[in-house]
This record gives C-alpha cells, sequence and structure tokens, in this order.
C-alpha cells in the first residue's frame, strides 16, 4: 500500500509541468534553436490579467541583454478593457526577465562572441506563474527552410500513402 507522501510527490509533479499560454512558431522556422532557458517575467496586474484571457502575442518580439539584465521588446499584450480602466497601459513596453546570474553569464558569451541571437519561444503557467522560455538561437538561410519544408511535405506524404494503402 502507498503511503500518503509518496502520492502527494505524484501530485506535485503533475502540477509542475508546464501548460503554454502561448507559442512563437515563427521563431522555429526563422532559427535552429540550441539551448532553451525559463525565464520569470516582471509584469504589472493588468497584463497578468490579459495573458491569462490570451491576449498576449510574441510573434515580432525579441530578447536582448542590457547591463547584465533581459529584457524582452516587442511582446504586444492587448489590455483588456474591464481590468485597465484606471491604469495607463502601455501594449508593447519592455519587460525584464528574471534569470539566473550564472545563466545571463553564460547568454553574454554566447551572444556577444558566437553570433547566436535570443528569442522567446513560448509563454506557459509553471506552477501559478507565468514564465517565458527563451532560445539560444543561430539563424537560419533560406535553403535551411525550404528544406525542412520539403522534408515535411514528404513526411505527409509518406503518412498519407500508408493511410491510404492499409
Amino acid at each position: 500500500m502507498r503511503d500518503s507522501s509518496a502520492n502527494d510527490a505524484v501530485h506535485s509533479r503533475i502540477q509542475e509541468q508546464q501548460m503554454s499560454i502561448i507559442d512563437n512558431r515563427k521563431a522555429f522556422h526563422e532559427y535552429f534553436i540550441e539551448d532553451k532557458f525559463e525565464a520569470g517575467l516582471v509584469l504589472e496586474g493588468w497584463e497578468v490579467k490579459a495573458i491569462r484571457g490570451g491576449r498576449a502575442n510574441l510573434k515580432e518580439a525579441y530578447v536582448i541583454i542590457r547591463n547584465a539584465e533581459v529584457f524582452i521588446i516587442g511582446m504586444h499584450i492587448t489590455p483588456l478593457t474591464a481590468a485597465s480602466t484606471h491604469v495607463a497601459t502601455d501594449p508593447t513596453r519592455t519587460r525584464k526577465l528574471l534569470l539566473k546570474h550564472a545563466e545571463i553569464s553564460k547568454l553574454i558569451g554566447k551572444v556577444e562572441r558566437a553570433g547566436y541571437a535570443l528569442v522567446p519561444l513560448d509563454l506557459h503557467y509553471q506552477r501559478g506563474r507565468i514564465k517565458a522560455t527563451i532560445g539560444l538561437a543561430k539563424g537560419k538561410k533560406q535553403y535551411d527552410k525550404r528544406e525542412v519544408e520539403k522534408n515535411r511535405d514528404w513526411q505527409r506524404e509518406k503518412a498519407r500513402l500508408m493511410r491510404d494503402k492499409g
């Protein structure tokens, strides 16, 4: 018979799984993602309510490092009309990302020396908090994008042939 502490551990692992809010599919099309980091976000109350309402957009966003701090620029959060009547809202303001010092140092080295870019990949919930996944990325060339598209089409066609055959 299982004890209650083991049962609690199973429940806590299930709760720790990430629940995605929004994905940046354009980033996977434009870049090879080499490494991923999870960062907290410094948000205002109206922004949290709007993100929970699904009103965030990462399509044009990018990440920069300034004075050993990491910021996300261009993330658009459309304010809810009911939640932000008394607050001056700026939908595309620069928001600070929260990372450990060692992670920031690693990112600085890669971005400045190796020519990598930092791109936001998604927003998700973790233990009730809104987190962002940022990727250390290298840009794809046009022929790389065509090759990925060709492979995707071939896999789709292969699956269709197998389904029709059987």
